[in-house]
């Protein structure tokens, strides 16, 4: 009986190290975002690669010298193709790898449409895209809580100028549907 309640132990064992043997991004993943209100749509093309959508608020300040500082509040499409790679690394430490937990880089664009506000002390602002190469990490914890961050440099095209920008993404919230 011993021998066999061991060999029970061992298997289990065996199976919850072995049972992200090869780690995969999911196939869908929806997710809310809290700090800038948004949401997301994440789609799994293969093992390592996603196409991650974000539909959110974004806010823009400005400084100049001679009408002061302004800010400008504009909805965002943030397009990312994206490649995780150190899923298996995450996998062999026993690191969480549910939910696309893992470091990636990839490529950004994102579009800022006009700006929405209604208040005269903001200023409006125009329609502009930018294009980025951009390194980040995203980690999905217990209850579905996720962090993700990434930046780069890229290259912004509005009605007024071309210019290089810093390219930052920050978002907290929770995935939905697990």
């Amino acid at each position: 009986m011993k021998k066999y309640v061991y060999l029970l132990l061992s298997l289990t064992t065996f199976l919850n190290l072995y049972s992200q043997d090869s780690p995969r991004v999911e196939k869908n993943q929806f997710k809310i975002n809290l700090i800038l209100p948004g949401v997301v749509y994440e789609h799994g093309f293969n093992d390592k690669n996603t196409l991650y959508s974000e539909l959110s608020f974004g806010i823009g300040y400005s400084k100049s010298g001679f009408w002061g500082s302004t800010w400008s509040f504009y909805p965002t499409i943030n397009e990312q193709f994206r490649h995780y790679y150190n899923l298996e690394k995450r996998a062999v430490k026993r690191k969480r790898t549910l939910g696309n937990s893992g470091n990636f880089y990839g490529l950004n664009a994102i579009y800022n449409f006009e700006s929405i506000n209604s208040n005269s002390d903001f200023s409006s602002s125009s329609p502009s895209f930018t294009v980025a190469p951009v390194w980040g990490f995203q980690r999905t914890y217990k209850h579905n809580f996720n962090l993700n961050l990434n930046g780069g440099v890229g290259y912004n095209i509005d009605k007024y100028n071309n210019e290089i920008v810093p390219v930052i993404n920050f978002t907290i919230g929770w995935v939905i549907g697990k």
